[in-house]
């Protein structure tokens, strides 16, 4: 657990997966990136599915919700999931804490690995919300091009993910930056898409960011050039970390990528000699998460 100022955070692996490493390094060569991230025999690499628990202000927070559980056993193969995996759902048993008991969702955006966990499949074979007392909450720029994808987007974007939610009231749509508990605000991060969304916190003086696909991996934010082939927007991304990236190294904020299953945890320092600034890692518990999974390449 981390502690930040009044602001208590679980942090939760939902699942790891692997994909073959031109999704997360797109342009980067094999002969850079694999000095931070070793491909197997396959040319794949391990992901996490990071999601967030918050306690602050009476309010129990969820922040992102991952695959989940309906994920079929043949998107289970291609993704080489790890079992066990709906990690965020097990978590929450783990820290005493039902599906009913969460009063807020936070979408970052709606790309199928983030928000899939966002509703369940019935005994009776039907959709319903999994915290069914929540309100969810995303960008309304990133609902709009989810409700409108193309050729590329069209995969990630599955309309049974929050579709429901908006049909029934039960997921608001933000325009803009918004606090949305005492201390957590959701702010407007593009260049992944339009419309994504990282999740900052700030109590007593204290900082911490929820940095979501801005980065996937932390390496992408100690580089400004190095960014996925998933980001719609690429230059985008690459000023909005400029941006992010001064913030983080000036308040000493503590950081979590979502992706990344080596490093997930950690501060932003400044490089004294002018080079990338770079990632001081934090030692901290993660649900779900085992490091023999992992290469050793860092």
């Amino acid at each position: 657990m981390l502690q930040i100022g009044d602001i208590e955070v679980h942090i939760l692996n939902d699942v790891t997966y692997f994909v073959d490493a031109g999704g997360p390094f797109g342009l980067v060569p094999r002969a850079l990136y694999s000095r931070y991230m070793q491909p197997n025999e396959n040319n794949l690499v391990p992901q996490a599915q990071l999601t967030l628990f918050l306690r602050v202000g009476g309010k129990n927070i969820v922040v992102d919700t991952g695959y989940g559980s309906k994920v079929d056993r043949r998107m289970q193969r291609i993704l080489h999931f790890q079992q066990p995996f709906d990690g965020l759902m097990r978590g929450l048993t783990k820290l005493g804490v039902s599906p009913a008991d969460i009063d807020l969702v936070i979408n970052t955006h709606l790309h199928g690995d983030h928000c899939t966990g966002n509703t369940i499949l019935t005994e009776e074979g039907e959709l319903a919300a999994a915290f069914p007392n929540a309100e969810y909450v995303v960008q309304r720029r990133e609902y709009e091009d989810a409700s409108h994808p193309n050729e590329r987007t069209r995969a990630t974007y599955i309309p049974f993910n929050y579709e429901p939610l908006l049909a029934s009231g039960q997921m608001r749509l933000l325009d803009g930056d918004s606090e949305l508990a005492p201390g957590v605000h959701g702010i407007v991060t593009p260049g992944h898409t339009p419309g994504h969304m990282s999740v900052r916190l700030e109590s007593q003086g204290q900082h911490a960011a929820f940095i979501c696909d801005l980065a996937s991996y932390a390496v992408h934010f100690e580089r400004l050039s190095w960014m996925t082939a998933y980001d719609v927007e690429p230059l985008i991304t690459l000023e909005t970390k400029r941006h992010w990236q001064q913030w983080a190294i000036q308040t000493e904020a503590t950081l979590i990528f979502v992706h990344d299953a080596k490093r997930p945890v950690g501060k932003l320092k400044a490089n004294e000699e002018g080079g990338n600034p770079f990632l001081e890692v934090i030692e901290t518990p993660i649900f779900n998460m085992d490091p023999a999974v992992y290469n050793t390449a860092f």
